[in-house]
């Protein structure tokens, strides 16, 4: 344990001059430094008479995930007479973020780093009855200190990429010690859950990938309808949306707009770019851009600048640039065609392609999507969706999807029908979950 966190501090100085160059920088900022360093969060006291559950996922992905299955637990254990209390933690500010807008602002924390005194000061905090992680946030010390405390741990939603299952293989006895300590994996695949045991889990069961749930699709949505009127785009409306995207996937978004723009003199492109302190770099070129002789001089807003009364945007085209957080999901409820980004460049991994699908959008993403290789081995099985490879691909995809409807609902209907399918997981992992409650 001390060689641990020897080891951990030597790697925290080292990274100081990055922590200071992304305050400094106006970059995302790593959150909550303090409160994690020492683990001296702030969280509400547990009822008196409940059982406390902590849910922790690392950043905005995760916590999507987790807020639907925080309101399964509590339909679940209202029908079954237990009084629990749910808290959230993350560890990014955007996360953190997210999950307030869920929970009561003294239900969400910043989880601690993997220092042993940061991790004990918060479990006496917190006080937690079972402790859930999301896809794969194991660290020895959380998991030594929660063994310790006697607290169970549930992997949901377990996801083992074979870079991962590698990695952890490589860590010998380690890492068999750090999954033996997992009460429960409730797994994506069969796959990950193969790779779960061949580490040492103890206990593994396949439930199939929770990101399924918690998608609906209503396109009369209140959020959905609100954006409408605030940009005053209609449900016959042309909308091409590049969402999640990292660089340099804005500007070949903006290049197959202004190509489409030609020939669809309605179109407009939602952009919405991973993390929203790259707005300002964005907006820099894209006024440049737009300037130029065959941008035809097409105006650009950004979406903080709209009020919530009824549109100013009269033009019939133009580019919105998202530059606040948490409204992804509804855009892609306006969406004709959509792309989903940070999986062009092979670094990232992709984003939520289920989101757009779930609307019987016609959805492409790049070829780099290892956090979501399930979902997109049933995409693609399904023939719900496209993997483009370049701009090229993608201006081929989005011209298709605009003049041809026919192609476009036959994707689209393939992926609403693929996601109902699959729909279900969270149910049965917040039933597993309340399993391991104790009784008061």
């Amino acid at each position: 344990m001390i060689a641990l966190n020897l080891l951990y501090l030597l790697v925290g100085i080292t990274a100081l001059p990055w922590v200071l160059w992304r305050r400094l920088s106006g970059r995302r900022p790593v959150a909550a430094i303090r409160e994690r360093l020492t683990g001296r969060v702030r969280v509400a006291d547990c009822p008196k008479n409940h059982c406390r559950i902590w849910l922790h996922g690392v950043s905005v992905g995760e916590v999507q995930l987790i807020r639907p299955l925080v309101n399964e637990l509590k339909n679940q254990a209202s029908l079954k007479n237990q009084h629990i209390d749910c808290v959230v933690s993350s560890s990014t500010t955007t996360g953190l973020e997210v999950a307030t807008k869920g929970c009561e602002q003294d239900h969400v924390f910043p989880c601690p780093l993997d220092f042993s005194w940061a991790i004990r000061q918060t479990f006496n905090r917190v006080r937690p009855d079972v402790l859930v992680l999301a896809e794969l946030e194991i660290w020895p010390n959380l998991l030594r200190i929660a063994e310790d405390y006697k607290i169970p741990v549930v992997v949901v939603n377990g996801r083992m990429s074979e870079r991962s299952h590698q990695g952890y293989k490589r860590l010998g006895r380690i890492a068999a010690l750090m999954v033996q300590r997992v009460s429960l994996v409730l797994s994506r695949s069969q796959e990950d859950s193969d790779r779960f045991t061949d580490l040492g889990a103890p206990r593994v069961e396949t439930i199939g990938s929770l990101k399924f749930d918690g998608i609906h699709g209503d396109e009369h949505d209140d959020e959905i309808r609100q954006l409408r009127k605030i940009t005053g785009i209609n449900r016959g409306d042309l909308v091409f949306i590049a969402g999640s995207t990292q660089a340099p996937e804005e500007s070949l978004a903006v290049e197959t707009f202004l190509q489409q723009q030609k020939v669809h003199s309605g179109l407009k492109l939602i952009l919405v770019p991973r993390h929203v302190e790259r707005t300002r770099e964005i907006a820099g070129w894209l006024t440049l851009r737009l300037q130029q002789p065959d941008a035809c001089h097409i105006p650009w807003y950004s979406r903080s600048k709209l009020t919530d009364q009824a549109s100013q945007l009269s033009e019939k085209s133009f580019i919105l640039l998202v530059d606040v957080t948490g409204e992804l999901a509804a855009w892609w409820g306006l969406a004709t065609v959509a792309f989903v980004g940070g999986s062009l460049d092979g670094l990232r991994g992709g984003q939520n392609m289920l989101e757009p699908a779930a609307y019987g959008v016609p959805v492409c993403f790049g070829p780099y999507t290892r956090n979501f290789r399930a979902e997109v081995s049933e995409l693609l099985k399904a023939e719900a969706a496209i993997v483009v490879h370049d701009g090229v691909e993608l201006t081929r995809f989005v011209t298709r999807c605009l003049i041809d409807p026919v192609y476009s609902r036959t994707i689209g209907t393939c992926a609403q029908k693929l996601i109902e399918k699959h729909q279900g997981g969270t149910k049965l992992t917040a039933s597993r979950i309340l399993d391991f409650l104790p009784v008061i």
